[in-house]
């Protein structure tokens, strides 16, 4: 179906790629949507039979693992000791291990986990901190992306590029290796139940991967929509996200400064009830606003004086048009534009084919709703219609980089496109 005329895709899809991997506990489950189950039985006889080979031969083994491994990872000595401390611990291990049987017992409950080789969606997109090094005219910005591997576990993990001036798109190559943060502590934060990630300094941006940390996450970090927020002059990253237990779900924000360390906690209220949450990049008369859809079906204004806590909210969006007679939701944070706030949306239609479209909102009180899309900005191209979930475009997040709108996209749960909007000829479309 013809797309938009002041829509251009861009030439540039990231898909998932199986060579990236991470180490990851490997787990002898009893429970396996419990992060730390281990049967502790099966596991003694494993370390058993470590214990009974003579230490020439311990040394040998682990040189051998190493030799084997060590070029796909970084820090996999540390990585292998670190895991033999825990089951140490878990054990209570009576034997004084020396340094090479820990490393040795920690790589037998250590497995390679290909984080991205399902999935590569769902992306949402930010200005890059740091802009000096931007094309004249472009911009630098930092992509997030849902990486979805074995078991359809979701992860979280980044990429970076430019924006030329004339909207052309380019991609960082990402390397071979990955990494995953240093856990700082659990229930961190003000109020506690939080989870506080560091990342080392050696792993570049596209490295970084935040796997599922609380059993609250146990099967995934989905869908992150990042926005820039503006704290009275301070500039902070927040990320709304939705925690998959294997069972439930739940809504939670992230926050960050530099994409290297990363503070996670839950929402409550009963607004924050469902995923899809999408935070203002500032506040409105002095509250944070938020978009959110705790019914299933209608989109919500909800202001709150409390980052973490979200009740109430008025409905200022209802599904009006064929294309979104399901559903509609947020495609990510309202983008700020000279006289209006941009909301792009998801609609869900006949066959549950998924498609983007666009509300202005006014400025002062975004409650009030100026235009809305009666057809969708783009929908599933012939060549956007395959994938694990077919039929479905989707995206957590666009960005404003000059006179355009950088909108990174989701095909059908599987990879990511890209396309540009020229504003003013969108602002006509929708207006005029």
């Amino acid at each position: 179906m013809t797309q938009s005329w002041f829509l251009k895709r861009q030439s540039v899809s990231l898909y998932p790629d199986p060579s990236r991997v991470v180490v990851r506990p490997f787990k002898h489950a009893t429970e396996p949507r419990k992060l730390n189950p281990i049967d502790k039985s099966r596991a003694n006889h494993i370390i058993d039979r470590v214990l009974d080979l003579d230490l020439k031969a311990v040394d040998e083994k682990l040189r051998r693992v190493l030799e084997d491994f060590e070029g796909r990872h970084r820090r996999l000595t540390e990585a292998f000791e670190a895991r033999g401390a825990e089951m140490e611990e878990m054990l209570n291990l009576n034997d004084t291990l020396t340094d090479t049987q820990r490393c040795l017992i920690g790589a037998y409950f250590l497995h390679e986990y290909s984080f991205e080789a399902s999935a590569l969606f769902n992306p949402s997109i930010v200005l890059d901190p740091d802009q000096s090094d931007a094309p004249e005219n472009g911009c630098r910005f930092i992509l997030s992306l849902r990486a979805v591997g074995e078991g359809h576990i979701s992860s979280l993990t980044f990429r970076s590029g430019t924006v030329a001036a004339d909207g052309c798109i380019t991609i960082d190559p990402a390397t071979r290796l990955a990494s995953v943060p240093e856990i700082r502590s659990l229930n961190a934060g003000q109020n506690g139940d939080g989870v506080d990630v560091v990342f080392q300094t050696e792993d570049t941006l596209c490295e970084r991967v935040i796997f599922p940390v609380t059993d609250s996450q146990a099967n995934g970090i989905e869908d992150a929509r990042f926005v820039e927020f503006n704290d009275e002059g301070r500039k902070v990253y927040y990320a709304t996200y939705t925690a998959y237990s294997g069972t439930a779900i739940r809504s939670e924000l992230l926050e960050t400064s530099d994409f290297k360390s990363f503070l996670m906690k839950p929402l409550s209220g009963d607004a924050a009830s469902n995923k899809g949450m999408a935070l203002f990049p500032r506040k409105i008369n002095g509250r944070y606003a938020m978009i959110a859809r705790h019914d299933n079906e209608n989109l919500y204004l909800v202001y709150s004086d409390d980052l973490y806590n979200w009740e109430g909210g008025e409905p200022i969006l209802k599904p009006e048009y064929p294309w979104e007679f399901v559903q509609i939701g947020n495609c990510g944070s309202p983008i700020e534009l000279d006289d209006c706030w941009l909301l792009l949306t998801h609609g869900v239609g006949a066959v549950r084919k998924y498609s983007i479209g666009a509300v202005l909102l006014d400025k002062e009180d975004p409650s009030k709703v100026l235009a809305r899309s009666p057809e969708p900005l783009i929908r599933p191209d012939p060549a956007e219609r395959e994938g694990y979930v077919p039929n479905v475009v989707y995206t957590c997040g666009a960005m404003r980089c000059g006179e355009q709108i950088i909108l990174p996209y989701g095909v059908s749960d599987t990879f990511t496109n890209f396309a540009t909007i020229n504003i003013e000829d969108l602002m006509q479309a929708l207006t005029g």
